[in-house]
């Protein structure tokens, strides 16, 4: 098949998150299965053109009429022309192109900057960018048989493709929902720069409390939609975790498949991690000890072998749970780190008080270091140095860093939603099956219970603890099983 994944970020030219790793690991994937993908991006002002190669073309992109605003970033109205690189994913022969109109994306950031830290005008920018896919596929004169969008800044495209490309009307739309908590909502005086009849801006999707919702258009406009686990497929479509559009979506039950992501098995390899001291394997864990020491060494914490240690790898973000953890008023770390015989080591990056919060146990509590930033090899190290991973997110529409720990050996104590109850087995001590621990509803009480659950069961069943890393390793969480699912996929929705 041609598939077309249209989408903001792709590792390693632009990454804010998950979905730059899920684009680029899945485009790859469905190669090795024969099939002929490309990916389009936008070009943003940190992928330089050298090393890329500029097309002998350029796109004509027919838009509607520009504000005063648009024009002086750069917008003609009523059409814009872009230029086209091409580029490959590393390690592959999977074409990137690249739409490059300096107006809209040689700016400092994504989606914003510093300054601006959600662009005004990203409804333009990224409408712009989806109409401007189609375009890139007259001028190589390729159609796709499934055009494959990702996440708001694409959810264009299947409304461009279902109301004004009528060339590409039996081409399949898929638009996969990486997180629904982002959904692109702007004020809707950017809906005439869409080219779109003002109808549509109820009939397509697009009116969300009187502005423009570009996820809600994609979702109403999709010939199918998935998401990047089951179980969330389930919670978000329920108004818990619906964010507003459970009722859209469970309107669209019946064209909404959950597929668990896969993780890099070529990065994250414990038998082969050049960023570890030692490695090791399910068959011989011995090297795990050595990265348990190693990691100790590394954040100054005291070295005893024999101490379970907890590891935590997280943006500093409420949807992580760190409330629950390090709020000063009702967090359950401060009082795990004085009532039990236990070490914390931490890297996270994010919400400023949580950045003081933890800095502060670092100087107060001698078994808790954390790093404010994020390093790769740190990361790394956390994952195989650690006995056991915390992940308390609050909901998880896929998650890596607990397929990483299991990988490793290391055992999640996790909340029980999303991609951790579909990929995270709990664990039963009358039989010592499972592969982590888990809770159910996310409070203080349940973290500092199930932890100290887990720290039971690593001074009195080792045995089992030792079963469940060696079980945990064997999983297996490839990018080729998703894509087989991805393939049936659009094989039924052609």
């Amino acid at each position: 098949m041609h598939v077309l994944m249209v989408s903001s970020e792709a590792a390693p030219f632009a990454k804010s998150g998950g979905l730059a790793d899920a684009v680029s690991a899945l485009s790859k994937a469905l190669r090795r299965l024969g099939h002929d993908v490309r990916v389009v991006m936008p070009r943003y002002g940190h992928i330089p053109e050298s090393g890329l190669e500029r097309l002998p073309f350029e796109l004509d992109v027919p838009m509607g009429p520009a504000t005063a605003t648009a024009v002086g970033r750069g917008l003609k109205g009523s059409g814009e022309r872009a230029a086209v690189f091409r580029g490959a994913l590393p390690d592959s022969d999977v074409p990137v192109y690249f739409i490059g109109h300096d107006g809209f994306f040689a700016r400092e950031g994504i989606y914003g900057s510093k300054a601006e830290p959600d662009y005004a005008d990203n409804a333009r920018r990224f409408s712009f960018f989806s109409r401007a896919a189609f375009r890139l596929c007259d001028s190589l004169d390729w159609k796709p048989d499934v055009l494959h969008a990702h996440d708001w800044p694409a959810a264009f495209a299947p409304v461009y493709k279902r109301y004004s490309e009528p060339a590409y009307a039996d081409c399949a739309s898929l638009l996969t929902i990486h997180n629904l908590g982002y959904q692109g909502i702007y004020p809707k005086d950017s809906f005439p720069y869409l080219g779109l009849p003002w109808e549509l801006f109820h009939g397509a999707g697009f009116e969300y409390y009187d502005s423009i919702n570009a996820l809600k258009a994609g979702l109403a406009c999709a010939d199918v939609l998935s998401t990047v686990s089951p179980t969330y497929s389930r919670e978000i479509q329920t108004p818990e975790l619906g964010c507003t559009l459970d009722g859209l979506l469970r309107s669209r039950g019946s064209n909404l498949v959950g597929i668990l992501n896969g993780v890099d098995g070529v990065d994250w390899n414990p038998s082969a991690d050049d960023y570890l001291p030692a490695r090791y394997s399910a068959s011989d864990l011995s090297g795990k000890a050595a990265c348990k020491e190693a990691l100790q060494r590394e954040f100054g914490l005291p070295v005893e072998p024999d101490k379970p240690l907890i590891g935590m790898v997280s943006r500093l973000t409420d949807q992580k749970g760190i409330g629950e953890l390090f709020s000063a008023t009702y967090g359950c770390v401060p009082r795990l780190c004085d009532d039990i015989d236990l070490q914390f080591a931490v890297q996270g990056t994010g919400a400023a008080w949580c950045e003081a919060a933890i800095t502060a146990l670092s100087e107060a509590k001698p078994n808790f270091k954390a790093r404010v930033g994020y390093s790769e090899r740190v990361a790394h190290l956390i994952e195989a140095g650690s006995d056991f991973f915390m992940m308390p997110s609050r909901y998880e529409p896929c998650g890596l860093n607990q397929m990483y720990s299991l990988r490793y050996g290391t055992l999640p104590i996790a909340h029980r939603t999303g991609g951790l109850a579909d990929t995270i087995s709990n664990f039963n001590q009358q039989t010592g099956a499972g592969t982590g621990f888990l809770f159910d509803h996310l409070t203080p009480r349940a973290v500092y219970d199930t932890t100290g659950w887990a720290v039971w069961a690593y001074y009195n069943r080792g045995e089992q603890l030792d079963a469940m890393r060696r079980r945990a390793m064997l999983l297996d969480f490839s990018w080729d099983a998703a894509a087989r699912e991805y393939v049936s996929l659009y094989e039924s929705v052609r």
